[in-house]
């Protein structure tokens, strides 16, 4: 089966997911966790990428990114990132094999619109797991480093959405924390899910029309395919 063409834009936050080969346990305790994000804070620095948020649950990763002006290191990224976690599994195993499934699943974000939603759809997959009934309970998710933790702990980048909540780094904790505990819109869950599963935009109608002018893709209700040569993809 033909795949979906992957979108990547310069400097565009994407909703990122990938998951165990056969949805496997990828992380089994602490220190597979704590191995991930090390792994994770210091590639994002190497390849010049901004990480806005994440969740890291036992069979796959939720990551809130964006690439800076190389869409190729979205790429490189989740190519090192699955590499390092493989090796370590393996050695710590004594075994070979795959780790992860063949292909990540990735959607743009529409910044002023979806950004805070889709921070808030990724640190809340903890509670609606029922793993935990809130979401600072969880310690490897973003919301921690966001709102609990000391902020010269936080090694999140913060995007304009969050910025926008408040003149100081106290009213935008507190503005957050009540954004997280009111309910989502209704349809808001699903749009992110589908819009990730197909590939496409976690987007309004105007700014799919604008994606679809500078990558040369069909994006509204797009089939599987692969895009045009001329797209600017990933």
């Amino acid at each position: 089966m033909p795949r979906i063409g992957r979108v990547v834009l310069p400097n565009y936050p994407l909703h990122v997911v990938q998951r165990g080969h056969n949805r496997q346990v990828v992380f089994a305790d602490a220190r597979d966790f704590e191995n991930y994000l090390s792994d994770l804070r210091e590639l994002k620095e190497a390849l010049g990428l901004r990480v806005y948020a994440y969740c890291l649950m036992t069979n796959h990763v939720h990551l809130l990114l964006s690439p800076g002006d190389t869409p190729a290191s979205l790429g490189q990224l989740m190519k090192a990132l699955a590499a390092r976690m493989t090796r370590y599994r393996n050695k710590l195993e004594g075994r070979s094999g795959t780790l992860w499934e063949s292909r990540y699943k990735s959607s743009v974000v529409q910044s002023d619109t979806y950004l805070l939603a889709c921070s808030r759809y990724i640190e809340l997959n903890p509670v609606r797991a029922h793993i935990v009934s809130r979401a600072e309970n969880y310690p490897w998710s973003s919301y921690r480093l966001r709102v609990v933790e000391p902020a010269e702990n936080n090694w999140l980048d913060i995007d304009p959405c969050f910025e926008a909540l408040g003149t100081t780094e106290l009213v935008r904790r507190d503005r957050y924390k009540e954004f997280l505990s009111q309910v989502a819109p209704s349809g808001e869950l699903d749009l992110i899910r589908d819009a990730l599963q197909r590939g496409q935009l976690t987007v309004a109608s105007r700014f799919v029309e604008e994606i679809e002018k500078v990558t040369g893709l069909r994006i509204t209700g797009r089939g599987q395919g692969r895009p045009t040569k001329n797209s600017n993809t990933n």
